[in-house]
């Protein structure tokens, strides 16, 4: 090559094809950043329509009441948890072809292994399915006062989890993920909405009376949400503790006291600006001071009348049965004052593999038949209440379980095992259909053929009904933006009125 072609730059020989391929690079680079420019100024002129949710909360008033992504169909929410895994086959799902094929092996399923193990035969309903109001669905007689309410309920017969194990599938069910660490739902919906009740939770768990399912608190907990948004659990048998003020101490040196305390609260907190922590249990102390006067008036179920303990069955011998209908009772009255997300829970784990639970592995007619009438009757009297006072409304309600149960029964036994892939959920009330069907399992209630829906989807309706756009509403933790569906979902069209 001629001289005259060379030259150097620094250290480095240039010639003139190397000289065009670098400067075609460099054109590149300009490009790529134009490109990148206008990116961020097309991100930065979304609308509020499309930029994330990060509700406005006041570090003093956490709970106060906030405004939605959209208007909403519901303001409240009613979720009922039956722990253990509540059969659809012997519940909501009406199978003929499980009726023709009883007690034989399973077609393609010869073998099966499933969470306890291996499979047995095909086992039909052990409770008849008959026809209910004026659709003709087809319900058993499981649940019988339920059954009769088949025309309010919207069912969902494709629901799916990710996992087969009790405590994952109903971590899942609660918080949308199979591990613990993660806000549940209800902690979600005051985050982003707070509550009309100046002076209750914003969320309340209700524990079944017999004690607490598989994971306990993690069905109500705030997660990395601030302290503020955790469920506050309490019952009819368990009410909230040292509400009472101490001997000695008047209403008018009381109400000092917290003057003072309110005062001093506000200056620490001046200096300590975005301190969630610390904001979080000052809230909190000035919410137990208005609790001592309002939740014993919520909790005093002396005052209804005699009338709704027998709709309820809250008068019955059963004691197991009459408490948890003043639940039921308990759930409803919190809901008319206003309270923004009540989890009702039937069952516990603590007695043992189904004798305190849905999970009927080795004798579920036995178990279910001890269950259905705790859990019937009551439930069946806090739907048709709201309806009758009309909170359903502005109410939605919804029914749930970790997962269902096999359409055989497990070798050597007579129960069935867990099943994640195909079970029945449901809802009622605001912004749902009445009466109505959606999605389906295989001819035996075994797999979700039709219209699947998962965990995420479920949670991004609810949000929906809420006014809340599930892929907006995030909260920042560990370097990244959470949400409660994670980066999956789908609002079930199918089911909005």
């Amino acid at each position: 090559m001629p001289e005259s072609n060379l030259s150097f730059v620094g250290h480095h020989l240039l010639n003139r094809r190397r000289f065009l391929g670098e400067s075609c690079t460099g054109l590149a680079g300009i490009a790529l950043a134009q490109l990148l420019d206008e990116q961020r100024l097309l991100a930065s002129e979304q609308t509020n329509e499309d930029a994330a949710f990060l509700p406005q909360i006041d570090a003093e008033q956490p709970l106060s009441e906030r405004q939605a992504n959209y208007p909403a169909k519901a303001k409240r929410v009613l979720l009922i948890f039956c722990t253990g895994g509540l059969s659809q086959i012997d519940s909501w799902d009406y199978k003929p072809e499980l009726i023709r094929l009883h007690g034989r092996p399973f077609p393609g399923n010869e073998g099966l292994v499933t969470a306890q193990g291996k499979q047995g035969n095909l086992i039909k309903s052990l409770y008849p399915f008959r026809p209910r109001g004026e659709t003709g669905k087809q319900v058993s007689d499981l649940l019988p006062r339920l059954a009769e309410l088949t025309d309010e309920l919207c069912f969902v017969h494709s629901m799916t989890t990710l996992s087969n194990a009790h405590g994952p599938a109903e971590t899942q069910m609660s918080t949308g993920f199979t591990t613990d660490g993660f806000p549940s739902m209800g902690a979600w919906c005051s985050y982003a909405l707070g509550t009309e009740a100046a002076d209750l939770p914003a969320f309340v768990a209700i524990p079944d009376p017999r004690g607490v399912p598989q994971v306990g608190p993690i069905n109500w907990t705030n997660g990395f949400l601030p302290a503020a948004f955790q469920g506050m659990p309490f019952s009819s048998t368990k009410p909230v503790i040292n509400l009472r003020r101490p001997a000695g101490h008047s209403l008018a040196s009381d109400a000092a006291a917290r003057d003072l305390l309110r005062q001093l609260n506000k200056r620490h907190l001046q200096r300590y600006p975005g301190d969630w922590e610390l904001s979080a249990r000052i809230a909190s102390y000035e919410l137990a001071a208005k609790m001592q006067l309002r939740v014993p008036e919520v909790s005093d179920l002396s005052s209804e009348p005699s009338s709704i303990w027998t709709m309820y069955g809250a008068d019955h011998s059963d004691p197991t049965r009459a408490a948890f209908a003043q639940n039921c009772i308990l759930a409803r009255r919190l809901l008319e004052r206003g309270v923004r997300f009540v989890q009702l829970l039937n069952g516990t784990n603590v007695l043992g593999e189904g004798v305190g639970n849905w999970d009927g592995h080795k004798t579920l007619k036995k178990h279910y038949d001890v269950h259905a009438p705790i859990f019937d009757q009551p439930a069946a009297a806090l739907l048709t209440d709201l309806s009758r006072r009309g909170l359903l409304d502005d109410t939605l309600v919804v029914f749930t379980t970790e997962f269902g149960r096999m359409p055989t029964f497990q070798a050597g036994a007579q129960g069935r095992d867990h099943n994640p892939d195909g079970f029945t959920v449901w809802l009622a009330g605001a912004g749902v259909k009445r009466a109505h069907s959606y999605g389906a399992s295989d001819e035996f209630g075994y797999k979700a053929v039709e219209n699947m829906v998962t965990v995420y989807d479920f949670h991004a309706t609810i949000l929906h009904l809420l006014g809340l756009d599930h892929e907006r509403l995030t909260y920042y933790h560990g370097g990244v933006q959470r949400r409660l569906t994670d980066v999956h979902g789908h609002v079930i069209q199918g089911i909005l009125a």
